[in-house]
């Protein structure tokens, strides 16, 4: 026994020492070390890798490697935008290696929303995301082109294939019958309704969220009710220095050519139209059709199209550390259009530079400039003058000259002028379009400097305070000289050579408060609380100097100042506007089960009267993950389910700066007064009526939303329907005559809109192997469009095409939009075939007398003949005139959508995305002028497919007989299906393993090759489904010589240091 207490001390003091040894040996941390790679077995740089419960957080470098300390108890966890969060214990590791796997529905991802971010989990409202890698698949030059069928409720329409031009972007329907439709852009976090989408390097942007619905909206008050484009820029991220350089090379393949008629079947064409005519020209001295079979014919399309190239260069130097991170890019895009003479520029670049001051402090700055030139002759018209639309002008330009010797000019191609239209009475289709073209210049320079910087201060690590304040300094310059070898210069136009120069500068200032306060509480209840103030003033203006009869053509446009005063015209405006807010938010979630987000918006807007200046934009919304009830815990197929539902308000203010004060024009010539024989005075014109009681639209949007994923997240689906109301439509509206308004009509809140609609989203990995994988990515959106009110006692609304042709079509209104139905259709007569000889009595002197039963087509019923267009009577008094016009076509789509396919096989990787439109009609104004309906210009070039006209041995029903056009009118005769389906994108890549390139020291290279616009099947017959002339809300859907998209194919490379 004594022994046995003797050794008790002893063996205590050993095991308390061994449990001591033991603990110290776990709880000791380590150094961990790894590299982060993706499915293709590339590194990932800057993914977050963090220990899990601790504020111990570090980020992969260029080359996918990091360093974190650790203990073996510790689990880290490794977070990346597109990919699924990943876990992973340590133990005795001190080496962890993991491959991300792409996340199909995001639910870790952070969404960027007004004025803050969130987890894609706890969204409560209706917001897209852009794929990020799908969108780098399109080599273009900005956003917007790339955007297309790639968001369900984003209609986003290419209406003009010219180098620089901008797209259309339409989220959930026309909100405004007369305003502006397209959407709020915020550029980390500094909004504009007009930003300029070529300013920005498609390469610098790290992600795109949409806005959808009010709810999400909201936030942005009286900007947001056409929904919001929320752009980030990509910043420098802590680890070594990343050097990315990306370029592209392609060409672009000039458009398949409308047929033309040739020489012989020009000729007799004409000879059916003006017999005198075609034998003065073309049939003198026994010459006759059938001898112009072998003369040579002459397209104009062969000279004016070639094939185009885009270049593209971007480098970036990213880096920093736990201090400062910086970002420097810049970027250099070349594009040759596919018309000759035309093409365009960037030089674009960004600063980016973060600074953590101290503990609480944090500041940085973010500075973008662009300058771009557009250069070319614009192809749609500006009057109505059918040889100032380009491909007027090509298309009409005659075949061929009269057989040698019987014509005034036989050298087509290299001639200026050819005076046989002078003959025809043609004076506008005189001068070679080819000439022209190469002699007038037209330049637009662009120039955009963004400067924004912001400072955070954490009060507690619970409340934080950000100041954000930034600039924008713009302007557009433009240059137009048309000298005397040009349509609008030449000798035979009243204007002489004549030049235009003109200069719009902007300048924009903006500042953002916020403070934000997030808290959990009792482990379960997340808050957080956003409030701010906004303040913004803009100021626009425009100086503008036009000159004639320009004598020194050699000095172009600085041969202005040269002009006598009597031949010039000078105009100058400016105008300012300015917008206060104050903005709250609350967001709560109780263990991410139960979600609500609630927020408020006032905004003061110099826009409108005092009294009426603020509006006030209230949203709610709320989401229930019932995939995380205990009713559901055993559905191991549902990987997450969440419901939402939301409302909300946001308006729209896209009013002229002054709308609600009256405005003259002073010393308007055009009005004038004499009173007893005494000189003429030079009166004043009311322009604008004014009205004080102007205000918001107002944008009412009901949501209903669900987020499904099955299967551990390979399935993802999304569908959400909506209600949309705009109410106090901002109008504008006629007035009484006895207002003594110029224009008539003046700016009123009348009338009502609503769209409906719905959205579905697939995501889906189909296959998942060691080395091979597909995902798929579907997505459609239906929306209905229906006019709830116009303005008092009215039911419906036309309007006109602008100018088109001549003088008597540009009066003509081929839209209408009536109330209870959608905006913007097509209005006219209904095509009812040709005139047979069946409706005819024949005379005794050989004559045709319509038959007294039969309908007349606008016409006299004594000058109809066999063989004339033939239009229905619908309220059947035998006349056809403007009584017999209805509704001949839609201007907006069924539905729209995108579909795409990517698949990666070790280091391979393919890409196929195709977009849609369905349900939509197009009025192809070009028929009017192609299809013989121009009988007064008997040397204008017709398309081939007139040659099936009626004839006395060809008496089809479908083309009227040359001369036969009758009054003008628009009809159903050359309304067509818009529907289209394209193979939009196609991109084929090559990844270099790791081992390659760590001998030539590169992180990352990747060679590729891509082709847009490959394919589309349609069953329009114009140049392109997705031209439009004249891309309104009222006027959707009008193809008047539109330069079309072109089929590209590139290469590329990408590669990092």
């Amino acid at each position: 026994m004594p022994v046995h207490v003797y050794l008790f001390p002893k063996l205590l003091l050993l095991l308390t020492i061994l449990l001591l040894t033991n603990v110290n040996v776990f709880a000791q941390s380590k150094t961990i070390i790894g590299v982060v790679t993706d499915e293709s077995k590339q590194t990932v740089p800057g993914v977050s890798v963090s220990v899990k419960g601790s504020k111990t957080t570090t980020q992969t470098d260029a080359d996918g490697r990091f360093k974190i300390q650790a203990l073996a108890t510790d689990q880290l966890v490794f977070n990346y935008v597109g990919y699924a969060s990943q876990s992973v214990n340590v133990g005795t590791r001190t080496t962890i290696n993991v491959v991300l796997k792409s996340s199909i529905t995001g639910l870790s991802d952070v969404v960027v929303v007004g004025y803050g971010t969130t987890k894609r989990a706890d969204l409560t409202g209706a917001v897209g995301s852009v794929n990020m890698k799908d969108l780098e698949q399109a080599p273009v030059k900005s956003f917007d082109q790339a955007l297309a069928g790639r968001v369900a409720g984003v209609q986003v329409s290419t209406s003009d294939g010219q180098p620089g031009a901008t797209a259309n972007i339409v989220i959930r329907g026309a909100g405004s019958i007369s305003q502006d439709n397209s959407p709020l852009y915020v550029i980390d976090g500094f909004p504009s309704e007009d930003a300029n989408a070529n300013s920005i390097n498609p390469s610098d942007i790290e992600s795109i969220d949409i806005l959808k619905d009010a709810s999400a909206t909201a936030i942005y008050g009286a900007r947001g009710s056409n929904g919001v484009v929320l752009i980030t820029t990509k910043r420098g991220k802590a680890g070594k220095p990343q050097l990315s350089y990306n370029a592209y090379y392609g060409t672009q393949k000039s458009p398949d050519k409308i047929p033309v008629m040739n020489a012989f079947e020009f000729v007799k064409y004409v000879k059916e139209l003006n017999s005198v005519f075609a034998d003065s020209v073309y049939l003198k001295n026994g010459v006759t059709i059938n001898d112009y079979q072998n003369v040579s014919s002459l397209d104009m399309q062969d000279y004016i199209f070639q094939n185009g190239q885009n270049q593209n260069h971007d480098i970036a130097l990213r880096g920093g550390n736990d201090k400062t991170t910086y970002s420097i890019s810049g970027n250099y895009n070349n594009q040759k259009g596919i018309v000759k003479f035309s093409g365009f520029k960037r030089y674009q670049g960004r600063f980016v530079l973060d600074q953590t001051v101290t503990d609480k402090l944090k500041a940085g700055i973010n500075v973008n400039y662009a300058y771009s030139e557009t250069f070319g002759t614009p192809i749609s018209a500006t009057n109505f003058y059918a040889s100032s639309v380009l491909l007027y002008s090509v298309w009409g330009y005659r075949p061929a000259a009269a057989i040698s010797g019987r014509d005034q000019n036989t050298d087509l191609l290299d001639s200026f002028y050819d005076p046989t239209n002078e003959l025809a009475n043609n004076q506008d289709y005189r001068v070679n379009p080819l000439i022209s073209l190469e002699n007038q210049k037209t330049m637009y320079k662009a120039t955009t400097m963004v400067a924004n910087g912001y400072a955070e201060y954490a009060f507690t690590p619970k409340l934080k305070l950000r100041v954000a304040a930034g600039i924008t300094n713009a302007n557009t310059e433009t240059n137009i000289f048309n000298n005397s070898l040009t349509q609008s210069g030449s000798k035979w136009n009243a204007s002489g050579p004549n030049g235009t120069y003109a200069t719009s500068p902007a300048f924009n200032w903006l500042n953002d408060n916020t403070l934000t306060y997030k808290n959990t509480f009792n482990k379960n209840h997340n808050l957080t609380v956003l409030a701010g103030y906004s303040a913004q003033r803009s100021k626009n203006s425009y100086r503008s100097i036009y000159a004639s009869q320009i004598t020194n053509e050699s000095l172009g446009i600085d041969a202005l100042d040269l002009v006598p005063a009597a031949n010039t015209v000078v105009n100058s405006r400016s105008s300012v506007w300015t917008l206060q807010s104050f903005l709250g938010r609350l967001n709560y979630d109780f263990k991410g089960k139960y979600l609500l987000t609630a927020s408020f918006r006032a905004d003061g807007s110099s826009k409108f009267a005092p009294g009426k200046r603020w509006g006030y934009f209230p949203s709610a919304s709320a989401g229930w993950r019932f995939s995380q009830e205990s009713f559901l815990k055993n559905a191991t197929w549902l990987s997450d389910g969440k419901l939402r539902i939301g409302y909300g308000e946001s308006g729209n203010n896209r009013v002229g700066d002054f709308a609600y004060l009256p405005q003259l024009n002073l010393g308007n010539t055009q009005y004038w007064y004499s009173f007893n024989g005494k000189p003429v005075a030079i009166g004043s014109v009311i322009t604008a009526s004014g009205n004080y009681d102007l205000q918001w639209e107002t944008n009412t949007q009901t949501n209903i939303g669900l987020d499904l994923s099955f299967f551990k997240n390979r399935l993802g689906l999304t569908a959400d329907v909506y209600k949309r109301v705009t109410n106090d439509l901002l109008l504008n509206a006629q007035l009484p005559y006895a207002s003594g308004v110029q224009s008539g009509t003046g700016f009123k809140n009348i009338g009502s809109l609503e769209n409906r609609g719905l959205e579905i989203t697939l995501n889906s990995t189909n296959i998942q192997t060691k080395n091979f994988r597909w995902t798929s990515n579907f997505n459609i959106s239906f929306n209905k469009n229906k006019i709830l009110e116009l303005t008092e006692g009215q039911n419906s609304l036309l309007a006109g095409a602008g100018t088109f042709f001549n003088t008597t079509y540009t009066s003509l209104s081929p839209y209408i939009s009536v109330k209870g139905r959608s905006v913007g259709e097509m209005y006219g007569l209904i095509f009812d075939g040709v005139y047979q000889y069946s409706d005819f009595d024949k005379m005794p002197n050989g004559t045709f007398l319509l038959k007294p039963n039969i309908t007349t087509n606008g016409s006299t019923r004594t000058s109809i003949q066999p063989g004339d267009i033939k239009y229905k009577d619908l309220n059947g008094d035998l006349v056809v005139n403007n009584n017999d016009y209805t509704i001949i076509g839609r201007g907006l789509p069924i539905h729209t959508g995108g579909f795409s396919n990517n698949f990666s096989y070790k280091n391979w990787d393919l890409g196929v995305f195709l977009q849609w439109s369905y349900g939509n009609n197009i009025i192809n104004a070009n028929r009017y002028v192609f299809e013989g309906g121009i009988v007064t210009n008997p040397n204008l070039n017709q398309y081939a497919s007139f040659q099936n006209r009626w004839t006395p041995t060809n008496q089809n029903n479908d083309l009227f007989r040359a001369g036969g056009m009758a009054a003008a009118n628009y009809s159903s005769r050359v309304v067509e299906d818009g529907s289209y389906l394209r193979l939009k994108t196609v991109q084929l890549g090559y990844n270099f393993s790791n081992k390659i390139l760590k001998n030539i020291g590169m992180s990352k290279l990747r060679l590729n090759a891509s082709a847009q616009n490959l394919l589309t099947l349609t069953g329009y017959s114009g140049l392109d489904p997705e031209a439009s002339s004249r891309p309104s809300n009222l006027t959707p859907g009008f193809d008047y010589g539109t330069y079309p998209q072109s089929f590209t194919v590139t290469f590329g490379l990408n590669a990092t240091f």
